[in-house]
C-alpha cells in the first residue's frame, strides 16, 4: 500500500486564520446584546462548520435560531472574513505549506482540501496565493452540510477523486489528512485515514495523544518517512 493523497483541513493548517474568525463570531455574539465567553468558541465553532459552530453555540446562550436566520449570519460572517482577507497585504499562510506542496506533487500525490468553510472562502485564499491549481479536490461546507467530527467530508474527497478517474479506485487508507484540531482528527479517522496532527492550534502534546503523527509545523512533516510507514503497512489509527 502507498500514499496516494494528502487531503488539508483548511483554516488552522493552510491559512492562519483562527483569530479572525474568532473576532467575527464574538461581534456575532456582541450584536445579539451577549457577551463573548473565548471557551465558547473553543468549545462550539473550532474545527467545524460554521452552520454547526454558531447554532449550537447561539442555542447554548439561549438564543432560538431558525435556519434562515443562522444562513443570513453565516453569510454576513463570510463577508467580513472575504474583505478583511483581501484587504491584507500578505496572507497569513502557515510557513511550510507552499514547499510541502510542490513536494507532494512532486510525488505525484493527489492533494485535496476537505474543510468546514465556504467555497467563496476557500476561494479567495487559494486565488490570492497563487494555490488553486494545485488541489484537485475541494469538499466545502455547501457539499457536506454534516460537520466534522462526521467522517463525510472526507468519504466525499475520496469519492470525488474516484468520480474524476475511474481507475483510480482510490481507498481511505491511501490517504493522509493534516489537521489542527481534536474534531478534524476524529472526522479523517472515523473515515479510515490515518492523521498527521500539526500543532498550530493545539500543543504537540495534545495532538499526539490523538493522531498518528504529530508535528509543531508543516516544515516538520518528513514525507519520505510516512510514505515508508505506508509502504510497510498503513498506521493502524489510535
Amino acid at each position: 500500500m502507498s500514499l496516494r493523497a494528502v487531503l488539508f483541513n483548511f483554516n488552522g493548517v493552510i491559512v492562519d486564520d483562527q483569530p479572525l474568525h474568532q473576532q467575527l463570531i464574538d461581534q456575532i455574539v456582541i450584536d445579539e446584546n451577549l457577551r463573548p465567553r473565548p471557551e465558547d468558541y473553543w468549545q462550539f465553532c473550532l474545527g467545524r462548520s460554521d452552520r454547526a459552530g454558531l447554532k449550537d453555540l447561539l442555542t447554548n446562550r439561549g438564543r432560538v435560531v431558525t435556519e434562515a436566520y443562522l444562513a443570513k449570519l453565516i453569510a454576513q460572517k463570510s463577508q467580513a472574513y472575504q474583505q478583511q482577507l483581501v484587504a491584507m497585504e500578505v496572507l497569513p499562510i502557515f510557513p511550510g505549506l507552499t514547499a510541502l506542496v510542490a513536494q507532494l506533487q512532486n510525488a505525484e500525490i493527489k492533494l485535496a482540501i476537505v474543510s468546514g468553510a465556504l467555497q467563496a472562502e476557500i476561494q479567495v485564499v487559494l486565488d490570492k496565493a497563487q494555490l488553486s491549481s494545485n488541489f484537485e479536490v475541494i469538499v466545502t461546507a455547501e457539499d457536506s452540510p454534516v460537520s466534522k467530527p462526521a467522517p463525510d467530508g472526507y468519504l466525499l474527497a475520496v469519492d470525488r477523486f474516484n468520480q474524476k478517474c475511474q481507475a483510480l479506485e482510490l481507498e481511505s487508507a491511501e490517504c493522509l489528512a493534516i489537521e489542527d484540531t481534536f474534531t478534524g482528527i476524529t472526522a479523517a479517522k472515523q473515515a479510515g485515514i490515518p492523521v498527521v496532527g500539526v500543532a498550530h492550534t493545539y500543543p504537540f502534546h495534545m495532538l499526539q495523544r490523538q493522531a498518528n503523527w504529530t508535528v509543531d509545523n508543516l516544515a516538520q512533516l518528513e514525507l519520505d518517512r510516512i510514505q515508508a510507514a505506508f509502504e510497510g503497512s498503513a498506521p493502524d489509527p489510535k
